[in-house]
């Protein structure tokens, strides 16, 4: 698409260094592109030219802003067939998954776009008599983003869309492993002529190299991340040190708590959604499927029946339903899971590599049953196809088996009581939860994050974006003498 001219800096394709070797997971004989990182020299560049174009963006008119962040959001729509094409291509999930989630970036920009119109502020009175109190909004400055690769786009459009919105400077890094969806969406962005040069910036690159430098940049006003933990615990503390604004989205162990008055029609349904959707390949996959001892056994038949009927193949094919695992690097991880909980659970389907027609880094869709909670399969988050069935005598231990993690991004309940669904959502410790519904899949104009080592910071999407793309200031005013 660009080959090595693959990094945009201060209006500009520019060539860095080295390559990066774009391959297809659903055939490793496709080579997408070959692309280059971005120079240390150059990410000073994009930040330097992004602390200008800041100043000069936070003046433009909320109208004209609110109408360009529009226009991008109806052109990644428009190209959503395209794009989606080459997301599936390079990620490896399903060509309905990937054309999706560009129309769903399409649609965050749109909605950012209306909330460039709605400058909200308060004007109270003091305590004082005569004073009056506002407060209002400013930008952050210069946002770094650091994107994933299992949604390309609609992460790093979900995180620059507010930033833009409020009057910020993007500089982003997507991940090596999907630079395509990222390049799409620059180039879309940078064919809006009314943007100051500068504005939006893409640089290539390794977290090791590239993602450390912007971690503690000076110039980098705040940094917005989703990623591991052990990344966004490094992230934090190189940030700490110019005392950045941080917004951290890591990892999770997402619990599906199933009860004995299911439907369990619903439940299985649920549960294949939620633990083999995106090739399982989701901060918000169900991975712990917490079942009360009446229903455990109907519901792995059920499951077990469900999962064994998905057709496993290329993203780009029509009968698809699940794709490849994203690389050879993940698949190696997720096989390494598999053989740790053959001595802690039984495997009761999958758990093998699969061969097509196309080399690709194909797995069959993996469960495990009578699981214990504490073993490393169910408190480590694998990231593929595989989930595991654990056993519970009542809710209430079902309740405390779902918060026994150090996560807490997204959690769901299986149930027909109106009792014990609102018990749940009182006391599941997730930032997400769903009831009757797999914990994967959200809506793009509420808010989204977690709580303990699955999230830091303020949330993202919806107006709660405006916590972290804004700085709040308080102004105190008396009129003094009036002549």
């Amino acid at each position: 698409m660009f080959g090595k001219k693959s990094n945009y800096i201060n209006n500009a394709w520019v060539e860095g260094e080295g390559e990066i070797n774009n391959i297809n997971p659903s055939d490793t004989n496709d080579l997408i592109d070959t692309y280059s990182n971005a120079s240390s020299s150059q990410l000073n560049d994009a930040v330097s030219s992004a602390k200008v174009a800041q100043k000069k963006w936070e003046k433009v008119g909320i109208e004209k802003r609110a109408n360009i962040l529009n226009d991008i959001g109806s052109e990644i729509i428009k190209q959503s067939k395209e794009i989606g094409t080459l997301l599936s291509r390079e990620e490896g999930k399903t060509l309905p998954e990937g054309i999706g989630e560009v129309v769903r970036s399409g649609q965050q920009f749109q909605y950012y776009a209306a909330s460039a119109l709605r400058q909200f502020g308060e004007n109270i009175a003091s305590t004082r008599e005569g004073v009056s109190v506002e407060m209002t909004r400013e930008p952050v400055g210069v946002c770094g983003i650091i994107s994933p690769w299992n949604f390309p786009i609609a992460i790093a459009a979900w995180k620059a869309a507010p930033a833009m919105a409020f009057g910020n400077a993007v500089v982003l890094k997507p991940a090596s492993q999907t630079p395509a969806s990222a390049i799409a969406l620059t180039k879309i962005i940078s064919d809006q002529k009314d943007i100051p040069e500068g504005l939006f910036n893409l640089v290539l690159g390794g977290g090791g190299t590239i993602g450390h430098q912007i971690s503690g940049h000076p110039d980098i006003d705040a940094i917005s991340f989703t990623g591991s933990v052990s990344v966004g615990q490094t992230i934090y503390m190189e940030a700490a040190k110019t005392m950045k604004k941080m917004q951290l989205e890591m990892g999770s162990k997402n619990p599906l708590l199933v009860m004995d008055d299911a439907d369990l029609d619903i439940a299985v349904a649920c549960a294949t959604n939620g633990a083999y959707g995106g090739t399982g390949q989701k901060c918000t996959a169900s991975s712990r499927l917490i079942v009360h001892e009446k229903v455990y056994k109907d519901f792995i038949q059920r499951l077990i029946k469900s999962i064994s009927a998905l057709k496993v193949g290329h993203a780009l094919k029509e009968r698809s339903q699940m794709g490849p695992v994203s690389s050879e690097t993940q698949l190696h991880s997720n096989l390494d899971y598999v053989k740790k909980g053959k001595s802690e659970a039984e495997l009761a389907f999958g758990g093998n590599p699969i061969s097509l027609d196309t080399p690709g880094y194909y797995m069959e869709p993996t469960l495990f049953i009578d699981g214990d909670n504490k073993s490393t399969i169910n408190q480590e988050e694998m990231f593929g196809p595989i989930a595991c069935v654990i056993p519970v005598k009542s809710y209430e231990e079902g309740l405390e088996v779902a918060n026994d993690t150090i996560f807490g991004l997204s959690s769901g309940i299986i149930t027909q009581s109106l009792s014990k669904a609102a018990d749940f959502k009182k006391n599941i410790k997730t930032g997400v939860t769903t009831v009757n519904l797999p914990t994967a899949g959200l809506d793009y104009h509420v808010p989204f994050g977690g709580r303990k080592a699955s999230s830091f910071g303020p949330r993202e999407q919806g107006t709660y974006a405006h916590e972290f793309f804004t700085h709040v200031k308080t102004t105190y005013v008396s009129p003094g003498k009036i002549n």
